[in-house]
């Protein structure tokens, strides 16, 4: 009777024994950590071929500097002969800055306006093909903002000394000098409508498709290759290890001389129109001499920026500028015509997207009156020499990202705040123009910097505008400068990111420097020369680069699937316990655990 009353509360104990595990074995399925996917184990290097330089490793450290011997001399060289040569012969080169923008125009026109249109293509095929799914990083990367943070930061990068300089004179320049391809009569509301559009094309999707592609670049083989951040790098799957010699060299210097004059055109823009607020503000001298020792000021206030850091210099100023430009927007909102211009921006944004593959490809090749030249060629110019600099920053925040991302995120929302902005600005002046409150055509072509300050005489506070005007284009001026000559030292460094900031002054020096001898040696013209000479063959090294990254994309997803199907691997806890394991026997379970363990 003892025996079986033991037996009976052994089996009642085993009874409860596995019902508490069974118990347990469920709770630990309900708490078990979140399946974490398919993982290339990290230990694996795709490109073990790359693994062996280092930024920087043939540099020249000395005298506070550290920098690349022949990109930074070549460089440098190349800039301060042209320097000399136009001061010292400044008539001569006033003729030969507007003889070079005119030949580049007459020859090489209808490249630009194919180049455009190719990178704007290719990046959109880059971004739906299969390609699209391509993480930056690698498969693991993620994001290191988030994407509110990142769509900020895209929103800053748009902004910039363009959209104060012309927001205001080029929609009025169309108003009374329309597109030929529109035909339509100047001062009325179509040439209105067709000047709006043309401005939209001028700063929407073709500008931010260059930069898109070009960020693309950078930033996949410096972190998916993990190359330097430096153009060269772009071409390793093309010339291999020969980016390490001359055709790399050649190829940063040429990405410095782009990004040195693009700049120097958006820095001499910049400074005529703070010289026609001063001059508006308090009556103080607006001609070259003035706009010389502007230039001096303002790049004196760069190179303290640059001495104060990133955080205390440039990241401060940049969120200045998005504040105030933002009130300066609301402002005008406020106190315009209102439904005006949110009628302006919808209308106008839908008129663009009706008109813009004619437009897009038109190279006036029948009656050519040279306005393609003077207006589309030389912006493509631009943007060309101003990708590496804006694509670079680009590139810097977007790892993590899949390269769909990457390029409908570039391409739309900047795109979309150029459109604001000008809808804004130039529907306001458009407005004031065609019911005869101001006369801005007159003056705009009498000095085309005094457009946006006769503008805000016809709207309330009028001096405070005028003042948070001058001082968003100082401010944005600081800021180019600024991260203008981190990005020239960054390539003049070998791909260096921490180098001394001796260097970045001399850059921002010779940026300032740019800018005040062609405004010396020919002005606009010179500004507009040179935007488009330095931009031509950089145009070229952007379509070669299309092909290698199209090498390089193909390459990775290969790679991916070898990988995948050798190394993949399931990230597990482990106390994770199976559905079906939960509900087996306990020597079933216990001996698969072992099995699995060894």
């Amino acid at each position: 009777m003892s025996d079986e009353k033991n037996l009976t509360e052994a089996e009642e104990r085993h009874r409860r024994e596995e019902a508490a595990e069974r118990e347990a074995r469920r709770q630990a399925i309900i708490d078990r950590p979140r399946f974490e996917g398919l993982q290339v184990a990290p230990e694996i290097e795709f490109y073990p071929e790359v693994a062996d330089r280092e930024p920087g490793d043939t540099n020249i450290v000395r005298w506070g500097f550290d920098l690349h011997p022949r990109v930074t001399f070549w460089s440098a060289g190349l800039v301060i002969t042209l320097l000399v040569v136009t001061l010292l012969f400044r008539e001569p080169m006033e003729g030969f800055f507007v003889g070079l923008r005119d030949g580049i125009n007459g020859l090489f026109g209808w490249f630009y306006i194919l180049a455009a249109n190719l990178y704007v293509l290719v990046g959109l095929f880059f971004a739906f093909s299969r390609f699209g799914k391509i993480r930056l990083g690698g498969p693991q990367a993620r994001p290191e903002f988030s994407s509110g943070a990142w769509y900020a930061m895209l929103l800053s990068a748009g902004m910039g000394i363009g959209l104060m300089f012309w927001s205001v004179a080029e929609p009025i320049f169309h108003l009374t000098s329309p597109a030929p391809i529109f035909g339509v009569e100047a001062g009325t509301d179509a040439a209105a409508q067709a000047a709006l559009a043309t401005t939209f094309y001028h700063w929407g999707i073709h500008p931010w498709g260059i930069y898109a592609l070009v960020s693309l670049a950078l930033a996949f083989f410096a972190f998916n290759r993990g190359l330097p951040l430096t153009f060269r790098s772009v071409f390793y799957p093309l010339l291999g290890r020969r980016i390490y010699g001359t055709w790399g060299n050649v190829i940063d210097v040429l990405t410095v001389l782009a990004t040195l004059f693009g700049l120097a055109t958006s820095l001499g823009f910049g400074v005529q129109q703070a010289a026609a607020g001063l001059n508006f503000l308090f009556g103080w001298p607006s001609g070259t001499g003035f706009q010389v020792l502007l230039i001096a000021a303002i790049t004196g206030l760069a190179t303290i920026s640059v001495v104060a850091g990133l955080d205390a210099g440039v990241k401060r100023l940049s969120q200045i500028n998005i504040y105030l430009a933002a009130a300066f927007l609301l402002f005008l909102v406020a106190v315009g015509p209102t439904l005006f211009l949110l009628s302006v921006f919808i209308q106008s944004t839908g008129f663009y997207i009706q008109v813009l593959p004619e437009l897009a490809f038109w190279s006036e090749a029948f009656g050519d009156s040279g306005w393609q030249g003077s207006w589309t060629v030389f912006y493509w110019g631009w943007w060309i020499s101003w990708s590496p600099f804006v694509g670079m920053f680009i590139a810097r925040i977007s790892k993590g990202r899949t390269v769909r991302e990457l390029i409908l995120g570039v391409m739309v929302a900047p795109s979309l705040l150029s459109f604001i902005w000008m809808a804004v600005f130039g529907g306001a002046a458009i407005n004031l123009q065609m019911s005869g409150v101001v006369d801005l055509a007159t003056a705009v072509n009498e000095n085309v910097a005094t457009a946006m300050f006769e503008m805000l005489q016809a709207f309330p506070l009028a001096q405070l505008t005028s003042t948070v005007g001058v001082l968003l284009v100082v401010s944005f001026f600081v800021t180019s400068s600024d991260s203008g000559s981190l990005v020239v030292d960054h390539l003049t460094s070998g791909g260096k990111l921490d180098s001394p900031k001796p260097q970045r002054v001399f850059w921002a020096v010779m940026e300032g420097a740019i800018a005040a001898v062609l405004l010396l040696g020919g002005g606009l013209n010179a500004l507009q020369a040179m935007a488009i000479a330095s931009g031509l063959p950089f145009a070229v090294i952007l379509i070669i680069m299309m092909w290698s990254m199209y090498t390089a994309f193909d390459e990775e997803l290969d790679l991916l699937e070898e990988y995948y199907d050798a190394a993949l691997f399931k990230v597990r806890h482990p106390s994770l316990v199976s559905e079906d394991e939960a509900l087996m026997p306990e020597e079933t379970s216990s001996s698969e655990t072992a099995s699995t363990e060894r």
